[in-house]
């Protein structure tokens, strides 16, 4: 190793190398300069980044990728040709080595052979800062490592003239290494990034990725961390307070910021948990000698601080400073700038890739809310600890926990409405705890304690009823909600029983016998459903008491025939009872509903000069139940009859999107994709934002191989029902197929997810009409 200052290019770039740990870079500048020293340093740096100390691992015989290295110190050692600087950084690097083999008798050695003391850090290369605090770090590990009475702890030149030390100097001297160690870490580490930050050192003008980067790495996190550990382990709370309160006090910096946060949100723990006001004192304050904190029956609870260093980490000063009055101040004070940490930090992303830093940022996050709570929770600060919540909602997305937390600050706060909405999203997250929907039905109740609609509406939201049947428990409604949501848990046999219970106090509702035909569909096969689909004919012909039926014979076959003269109601209009906004006055249907009259009006002066008027609703109905039984026959593969059908809803409805997308459907069942191509574009130029025309017609393009128009149409029909969770798997397969693998997957991923919440028809059946 040549002089420091002698102005090489070379030494200042492998200075540089070792200040910043780009140990992959120092190997071709050594071999340029023939220098061995630094090449073993190199290769011991390469080794343990390739080859991690976990912590609280005891490192146990020679690795064979170090045999050169240690060959190479041990001759360069033995040599004694060394000057003094560079003999105590090859000592310091053969203790290391030996620490890392599992010899921590020989690494005591070697330190008992370097005057640490009067190792000089004022003035030194930022590189020797951290191998100081590397060797402090390394120094107190094998002293916890070797027991007291060991030789190898004899005749140390540690500040300690006796040979048969007790174990509380023992204790004392491992915990020094431990104090001098994390100093000279931050001090090294406010250095670097000084460096960094002003391009020092023939820097390059654009930081490389591995000087941004750097990590502690095991001996340093060590010599942070430990000595506070075993401050609280021997009993002494005062001093490992005060030594959190040291690091945290230190100028920050990137490679700190982690460490820090995790120091707040400790010490904030145990300013809540193990501190009262009585025992409380100022972070400008020295701790008091006696503490009722401290446990004084412990060995080695006592220790004084009584090493100085020639150089010390920088602090934050100035005037105007906040400084907190009483724990649970200070404690609020570290959990919001932790929070604060932690929300800068979020890893958010849900690739793979990134699994385990989410996992690690969501827990670090968590662990403080549920600090905040605590600490807000005494003083009952529920507004703020709401607000607090609310921002922890970024890394909430399928974490029951945290949308738990806001839902009680919420109902605490006063806030039920919000609540309510807040434990909508916790059924969800937990639809088997049974706790979850009481508690929102409670908070309904308390928003309109007698009023039986007020908890219908509540279980609509929540996709719970029993409250609302609790109140009046033969509520049509009611009851019909109860099937649709054990049809979205797929439990369809359920559903069917309540469904026909209902109908037994209501036999003429047909929107109850639309879910049945749904459901025994499921249950007892389409046989059946076709069954209720003619017991709707018959109800209807005798429930509006209409007569003069038609014997043309087109549906003959398949169903009795009870319609009558239809002649006068082509200007009618037919609504979609499976969209999302039927039951609400809704823009884009009413739109559709005036093109539609348009349309029909046209179609009805061409067919007849009978006068458009009579009741609209019951034709409608009848519609609606030709429709239904043409699904069945969809679903039975059969379209010969499933057209016949349509075809009835057609004479009655002739250009209404519902029957337009049904003959798509058929045209489709018998493989002519350019006819139902056509249908479903029709049926579109009359409603827009009709999802399920949308959802097929983006899967006949699709078919067509017309990707980038079917991903178009399916993505505008996501737009209209982010909820339908077929357009979601369409457009997967759509983005599948054009080799867009990882958003096919969030598609496919969002769509089992919505599927899992479906109910038989959608909950927009049921009127909402107060």
């Amino acid at each position: 190793m040549t002089a420091r200052k002698s102005g090489s290019r070379l030494e200042t770039e492998i200075e540089r190398c070792r200040s910043e740990s780009q140990w992959d870079k120092i190997p071709e500048l050594v071999r340029q300069l023939s220098a061995k020293l630094i090449s073993n340093e190199c290769k011991l740096q390469s080794y343990l980044k390739d080859n991690p100390i976990k912590q609280g691992a005891s490192p146990r015989g020679p690795r064979p990728k170090l045999v050169e290295v240690r060959k190479h110190l041990t001759a360069a050692l033995d040599r004694g040709n060394l000057k003094a600087d560079y003999l105590q950084e090859g000592s310091l690097l053969m203790a290391k080595l030996c620490y890392v083999e599992g010899e921590y008798r020989d690494a005591l050695g070697h330190y008992s052979r370097v005057n640490m003391e009067d190792m000089q850090l004022a003035g030194a290369p930022v590189y020797r800062l951290s191998m100081i605090a590397e060797a402090y770090a390394t120094k107190g590990l094998c002293l916890e490592k070797v027991p007291a009475a060991s030789p190898s702890l004899s005749n140390k030149n540690t500040g300690s003239p006796s040979s048969n030390r007790s174990t509380t100097d023992r204790d004392q001297e491992i915990i020094t290494c431990y104090e001098k160690s994390g100093d000279i870490a931050l001090l090294y580490l406010q250095e670097a990034e000084k460096a960094l930050s002003a391009g020092i050192q023939n820097r390059s003008p654009k930081p490389s990725p591995a000087a941004q980067d750097q990590e502690l790495g095991y001996f340093l996190e060590t010599g942070l961390q430990r000595a506070h550990v075993i401050h609280f382990k021997n009993g002494n709370l005062t001093h490992g307070v005060g030594r959190f309160r040291e690091i945290l006090r230190a100028v920050e910096t990137r490679t700190t910021q982690n460490l820090r946060m995790t120091i707040a949100r400790q010490l904030a723990e145990i300013l809540l948990r193990g501190m009262c006001e009585q025992s409380y004192w100022s972070p400008l304050e020295d701790p008091p000698s006696v503490s009722p904190l401290d446990d004084h029956t412990r060995q080695g609870h006592t220790h004084s601080k009584n090493y100085t260093l020639s150089r010390r980490p920088r602090m934050y000063t100035g005037e105007n400073l906040f400084c907190p009055q009483e724990n649970t101040e200070e404690a609020l004070l570290l959990l919001l700038i932790s929070e604060s940490m932690a929300n800068r930090d979020a890893v958010l992303s849900r690739i793979p890739e990134h699994n385990n830093d989410r996992i690690i940022s969501l827990q670090s996050a968590s662990v403080v809310y549920d600090l905040l709570t605590i600490a807000l929770g005494r003083r009952g600060q529920y507004e703020m600890l709401s607000e607090c919540l609310e921002r922890a909602m970024k890394f909430a997305f399928e974490e029951f926990h945290l949308w738990y937390q806001l839902a009680l600050s919420l109902m605490a706060a006063g806030k039920s409405a919000r609540a309510v909405k807040v434990l909508k999203e916790c059924i969800r997250l937990k639809p088997d705890d049974p706790t979850i929907p009481l508690l929102a039905v409670k908070l309904a109740q308390s928003l309109s304690p007698t009023d039986h609609l007020a908890a219908f509406y509540l279980a609509l939201q929540l996709a719970v009823s029993r409250q609302a049947l609790q109140l009046q428990g033969d509520d049509v409604h009611s009851l019909h909600l109860l099937a649709l949501l054990l049809s979205a848990q797929k439990h369809y046999h359920d559903g069917l029983n309540i469904i026909e219970m209902a109908l037994s106090e209501y036999p003429e509702n047909f929107n109850l016998l639309y879910t049945k035909v749904k459901l025994e569909t499921m249950c007892r096969g389409p046989e059946e459903a076709l069954l209720t689909c003619k017991h709707m004919l018959q109800i209807w012909k005798s429930f509006y008491n209409l007569t003069n039926p038609s014997d043309s014979g087109r549906g003959s076959s398949l169903l009795d025939r009870a319609i009558a003269d239809r002649r006068q109601l082509n200007a009618m209009t037919l609504p979609d009872f499976s969209d999302p906004d039927t039951g609400s006055v809704h823009a884009t249907s009413i739109a559709a509903s005036r093109v539609e009259q348009a349309l029909s009006e046209v179609a009805s002066s061409l067919q007849s000069s009978a006068p458009k008027h009579g009741p609209l609703h019951p034709w409608m109905t009848l519609a609606q139940i030709w429709l239904h039984a043409a699904e069945v026959y969809i679903g039975m593969s059969k379209p010969a009859e499933a057209s016949a059908c349509t075809q009835e809803a057609a004479n009655l409805f002739p250009t209404s999107h519902n029957v337009l997308y049904m003959k798509g459907q058929i045209a489709e069942l018998r493989g002519n994709i350019d006819e139902a191509k056509r249908w479903y574009e029709e049926a579109l130029s009359i409603n827009p934002t009709h999802v399920k025309t949308m959802q097929r017609l983006g899967l006949i393009l699709h078919q067509l191989q017309r990707y980038s128009l079917s991903e178009k149409v399916l993505r505008d029909a996501v737009q209209v029902n982010s909820t339908a969770h077929d357009v979601w798997n369409s457009l997967g397969e759509v983005l599948q197929a054009q080799g867009n693998a990882a958003a096919a997957t969030e598609c496919f991923l969002t769509a089992l997810e919505l599927e899992a919440s479906s109910p038989i028809l959608p909950f927009t059946i049921i009127p909402r009409a107060l």
